[in-house]
């Protein structure tokens, strides 16, 4: 355990949490809605600072992080706990762990150095908060990202993107990336889905721009959930608008799973019109995921040369050259280290 970094007193002994966008109000001896943090005594704590559940080395591109440090690995982790109860989730065995609340949580104790030390070990130049909702675990984060910045590596959050302004003013000096989850655009999907509000997403979503920490959103296209016109049109629009067209969008098939087992695979007619929508937003860089040869290469908006070519995880080709296609010159934003 750890004492919470973030929470102000509510009435009586409760206590307000302030690592993410639902605030929870939590009475003594309960637990938030993410069920990993605790008022213990008028003070939040985190129940799982430091347990790791997953440790190890991936490509960049698994994240998926296609503008940043291209080829290279990161160092992953994560813990148990997630402040959304998403119907599709992935990997629900631990981002929705512990439901019922008996308080026993998995993982293998691992301090901060020594996350720090695989990753040196392994020849990881970043370190990437992973797997489930890196933002409940954000005492064990920022611990860890402030060594792994001063040993010189890099830090990447993959999130849902529920994150309060307070928390991101401590993250962001140690954060350098983010990929989030735009996981529709309509508040009843929102609520019905996820369990969270769709308005408080894109707020989140605006601090990390803000803050000037490198963005790429992906979304998931579930049949008859996200995939109609106006979703598709609205998730691009609000990239191109408020993030810029130079923004990654990562378009992803579903497959069954979690509570949506009943839903069919993503038709690829359905990827192609989310492209579409892309392509209407005037999105300079579109991507499609967990598809057989999909839309995987970064090419040049100026010239249509390939600056980067992927299969699967493995980068094919690489004509980048100080940050610019290596052809024409134009330049082609990321964080190419």
């Amino acid at each position: 355990m750890k004492r919470a970094t973030l929470f102000q007193p509510a009435a009586g002994t409760a206590a307000q949490c302030l690592v993410c966008r639902h605030r929870c109000t939590i009475a003594t001896g309960k637990r938030g809605l993410c069920r990993v943090r605790e008022n213990r005594d008028a003070a939040l704590w985190s129940l799982v600072y430091g347990l790791l559940v997953a440790q190890g080395s991936d490509p960049m591109e698994k994240k998926p992080l296609y503008h940043v440090l291209p080829g290279s690995h990161t160092w992953s982790v994560a813990s148990v706990g997630c402040n959304f109860r998403c119907l599709h989730c992935q990997n629900a065995e631990i981002a929705a762990y512990d439901d019922t609340g008996s308080g026993r949580f998995p993982g293998q104790p691992v301090p901060p150095e020594e996350t720090l030390r695989q990753a040196l070990a392994h020849g990881c130049r970043s370190i990437s908060y992973t797997y489930t909702e890196p933002t409940v675990w954000l005492e064990y984060a920022l611990d860890t990202a402030r060594l792994a910045v001063e040993a010189g590596l890099w830090n990447f959050f993959v999130t849902n993107g529920y994150i309060t302004s307070q928390a991101l003013d401590l993250l962001a000096p140690v954060l350098h990336g983010a990929n989030i989850d735009l996981k529709g655009f309509t508040e009843e999907f929102y609520r019905r889905v996820c369990g969270a509000k769709l308005s408080e997403t894109l707020d989140g979503i605006r601090d990390y721009r803000r803050r000037g920490i490198w963005l790429e959103i992906t979304t998931l296209v579930i049949p008859g959930e996200n995939d109609d016109d106006e979703q598709l049109n609205g998730i691009a629009r609000f990239i191109a608008e408020e993030l810029g067209p130079d923004t990654p969008w990562h378009v992803s098939r579903f497959f069954p799973r979690h509570r949506m087992l009943n839903h069919p695979p993503t038709p690829e007619s359905s990827l192609e019109r989310a492209l579409e929508a892309g392509d209407r937003a005037g999105l300079r860089y579109l991507y499609v995921g967990n598809v057989n040869g999909g839309r995987e290469h970064t090419r040049c908006p100026s010239c249509g040369a390939t600056v980067i070519g992927r299969s699967g995880y493995r980068i094919t080709s690489l004509n980048l050259r100080d940050g610019s296609c290596g052809r024409c010159g134009a330049a082609i934003p990321g964080l190419w280290g």
